[in-house]
């Protein structure tokens, strides 16, 4: 965040370095793998993943971005929205399909599969390093990082371009694992969300200074989501690596469920039990959204 050089080691995982910058505070994966850094993993030994039938099928279905979604209407009810990061195109579809005349959406990554399937879905996409594109001009009302700036090299540099992207007076809404969550605190290193592709392990603090050094204001901090499953399964297995089709199974799982009307008493429990968690700043994720200071 800072581009200090000197740091301290915070964990290990097999061969996972994560230092802690001496500076900042920012908690960061280093060395980090080539594949990783340029973004080649996600059309390489990630592909499996992201354009499994089981991750798709969640990516859009109707429950899988509620939390954004609502965020995103309360900050921005209408305008130009840019999803950086976009994969397989989900948030954009479930956005345009839900209030079809109140956005204009466009997303963008590097991943070719993702990226082909959201066109598929006649979502609109630009591909390519974020960094290099001018979008043709095009200035947005808003943009949006969900679950991405964990894996970006710079997290610094794509915060400055999209701010250079947005209209003044937009946001940017920015979600990340929760280094502070509960899960981290009961588990650490044996979260399964501590491993490779994760680059960056930020803190709403660490967060929030990341969006101000880029020149936002931060106009609000949420803090979201809360998977208990997740945690007694890494609990149970001591920290042990869980594949690819795991975690596809999982989603597709946890998915259904939030689906069933019969699941309504639990989503109740597990609704308040969110809430009292967000409150205490220990949910899975913490999200804040900036806003480009008018010119």
């Amino acid at each position: 965040m800072c581009y200090a050089s000197t740091n301290q080691p915070h964990w290990s995982k097999g061969e996972l370095q994560l230092v802690r910058c001496t500076n900042c505070g920012m908690v960061y994966v280093n060395p980090v793998a080539a594949a990783m850094a340029s973004g080649e993993f996600y059309d390489t030994e990630g592909a499996d993943y992201y354009l499994s039938p089981a991750k798709l099928a969640s990516d859009y279905a109707d429950v899988r971005f509620e939390r954004e979604l609502r965020l995103l209407r309360q900050f921005c009810p209408r305008g130009a929205v840019l999803d950086v990061g976009c994969g397989s195109g989900g948030f954009l579809f479930q956005l345009k399909k839900r209030w079809p005349m109140d956005y204009e959406i466009l997303g963008t990554d590097v991943s070719g599969g993702p990226l082909d399937y959201a066109e598929s879905k006649d979502v609109p996409v630009v591909r390519g390093d974020f960094l290099e594109q001018n979008f043709g001009g095009q200035k947005f009302d808003a943009v949006t990082l969900w679950a991405v700036a964990e894996h970006l090299a710079e997290p610094k540099k794509f915060l400055a371009q999209i701010h250079a992207a947005l209209k003044p007076g937009g946001v940017c809404f920015v979600l990340v694992p929760n280094l502070r969550s509960l899960a981290i605190r009961l588990l650490g290193a044996k979260y399964r969300y501590v491993y490779a592709q994760h680059l960056n392990y930020f803190s709403v603090s660490t967060l929030g200074r990341l969006g101000e050094r880029a020149g936002f204001e931060v106009v609000a901090t949420r803090y979201t989501h809360f998977n208990p499953v997740v945690i007694w399964q890494d609990w149970r297995g001591e920290g042990r690596e869980v594949s690819n089709a795991e975690r596809g199974e999982l989603l597709k799982q946890t998915t259904a469920l939030k689906q069933k009307p019969w699941m309504k008493p639990v989503k109740l429990l597990y609704g308040l039990t969110e809430k009292v968690l967000s409150i205490l700043g220990l949910a899975d994720n913490v999200v804040v959204v900036l806003r480009k200071k008018p010119s």
